[in-house]
């Protein structure tokens, strides 16, 4: 079985300014059973990626108008978390380590030096191809773990007997913001969450900490028992002043949104706030994955039934 069935037809994006380098390499991508999309410049590739995000980006970095670099930059900073993970590899005629080191730092994933071969080129986009397959299991709106990784990592902290906190983070409001501004915008609210979680785990957490999206606008993150708190709280405070760029400004004013269910009633859904359920595991008190989903459930049950952005923990532990 050929390696291009096994793929499917996987897209590629070749940004270049030469036009016969443009076809060189599409006709080889082509003949392997890729979808081939081509860039004239920087700001033709942004474009396009917006259009439609490919499974890797093959970009030159001498080009008119915006260079590979900040073409680079502009992906890996991108608000879409879809992407801002697409894997990059940066093609040029350059071959000294500090331009590789800068293509690097500007956000590549891999190095490509003019000229190059057809096998070359398709392994290495190949062997990119495999890797996003290989962490199929990544949540496709927002690149964190799913639910297998997620289940994996709680099983082995509960095993290691090593005191953890877990935050359980819920979105309140949702459905009504979706079904008001459509789900495009609840996409970018989804992955507003997690860019914050991950800003604050960032800046506050530790180096094992762990973030996983359970789905829809659920989340999850382990983190140490000394940091949950902290983290939770300024998780809120970065969400509570994000959010409101996703509302209009009428929205805003009224401080709520009107829907009508089923019915034909009118209701009124205050600005998205976030729930926070915070489950303890500082003395070993969890011996298995399923405590800390009831746990939580409960927590978050209660959280849900304040107004605004909270956290709660469980006060008997």
């Amino acid at each position: 079985m050929n390696v291009a069935n096994d793929l499917g037809a996987h897209k590629v994006l070749v940004v270049d300014d030469d036009r016969n380098l443009r076809k060189i390499i599409a006709t080889n991508l082509e003949l392997a059973g890729f979808l081939v999309t081509s860039a004239t410049d920087g700001r033709d590739a942004l474009e396009k990626i917006e259009d439609d995000v490919p499974d890797v980006v093959l970009l030159d970095l001498m080009m008119p108008l915006m260079d590979g670099y900040e073409v680079a930059r502009r992906i890996r900073k991108h608000h879409n978390l879809a992407i801002a993970n697409v894997p990059i590899i940066i093609l040029t005629a350059k071959g000294e380590t500090e331009d590789k080191l800068r293509g690097f730092e500007a956000g590549a994933d891999d190095y490509m030096t003019k000229p190059f071969g057809p096998q070359e080129l398709l392994a290495r986009v190949r062997a990119k191809i495999r890797r996003v397959e290989v962490d199929s299991s990544l949540s496709p709106l927002t690149r964190l773990p799913g639910n297998l990784a997620i289940e994996g990592e709680l099983r082995r902290r509960i095993a290691d007997a090593v005191p953890f906190t877990v935050l359980y983070l819920d979105l309140d409001n949702f459905k009504a913001f979706n079904d008001v501004y459509g789900f495009t915008h609840g996409d970018e609210a989804i992955q507003l969450v997690a860019r914050v979680t991950l800003d604050v785990v960032h800046r506050r957490g530790t180096p094992d900490d762990f973030v996983g999206h359970i789905g829809g606008d659920d989340f999850i993150l382990a983190t140490a028992p000394d940091r949950a708190e902290e983290v939770a709280r300024e998780i809120i405070t970065e969400f509570d002043s994000a959010i409101r760029a996703l509302y209009s400004a009428k929205d805003l004013r009224a401080g709520y949104i009107e829907t009508r269910d089923r019915r034909g009633t009118l209701n009124r859904s205050p600005i998205m706030s976030l729930s926070i359920a915070i489950v303890a595991n500082d003395r070993g008190q969890i011996t298995n994955y399923a405590q800390i989903g009831e746990m939580a459930a409960e927590l978050k049950r209660y959280a849900k039934s304040l107004a605004g952005s909270v956290f709660v923990k469980d006060k008997r532990r």
